[in-house]
């Protein structure tokens, strides 16, 4: 049985970016006594879209509400709700636990303690296009939330950069040592 251990970091392959690079591990056991100790194989695999979208939460999940939006605009903006008020409930959503943790561990003001996530969209006149952006933005947010930076590795400096830096400081040492009164016999 394959067990995803979790998602490495997006990878860059000859197509590009945007696969997600997962260590898939199967389990194998040297011998039967032995069974309490697995021995991990690890295989990379380059999966396509393996990141949770706004397409994959079902639409009963998401709370709009038409408000009044504010700003310029005349007589429309008095008359017309037009702007959207997208509500979701992290804590009480399908969403994977480790997306509900990063989700809400993230600082963000459109994240409030209760754990809904509150976007208000009212760039556009129309409920519609409000709407999709306010799911634009949704969908920013839990890529966001989904995305892991690629772990840093220690090096060292190469022996020219030090001899490089050294040279430097012993120039800049030189010119302010040369400052100052200047005695002529």
């Amino acid at each position: 049985m394959l067990n995803i251990e979790g998602v490495v970091g997006h990878t860059r392959h000859h197509s590009g970016w945007g696969s997600t690079r997962l260590v898939v591990t199967e389990p194998e056991y040297r011998d039967q006594d032995d069974l309490h100790q697995p021995k991990h194989t690890q295989y990379p695999y380059h999966v396509v879209c393996l990141m949770v979208r706004v397409s994959d939460i079902p639409e009963s999940q998401i709370e709009f509400s038409a408000i009044r939006a504010s700003g310029p605009g005349g007589q429309n903006v008095n008359k017309v709700s037009t702007a959207i008020h997208l509500r979701f409930d992290v804590t009480a959503s399908n969403l994977p636990e480790a997306v509900k943790s990063k989700l809400l561990g993230m600082r963000d003001a459109r994240i409030n303690t209760d754990g809904v996530i509150v976007i208000k969209a009212q760039k556009f006149r129309s409920q519609e296009k409000n709407k999709l952006e306010s799911l634009e933005r949704l969908d920013e947010l839990l890529q966001k939330s989904q995305f892991t930076e690629k772990p840093r590795r220690k090096t060292r400096p190469s022996r020219s950069s030090v001899r490089k830096r050294l040279d430097s400081k012993k120039k800049q040492g030189s010119i302010k040592k040369n400052r100052g009164k200047v005695d002529d016999y």
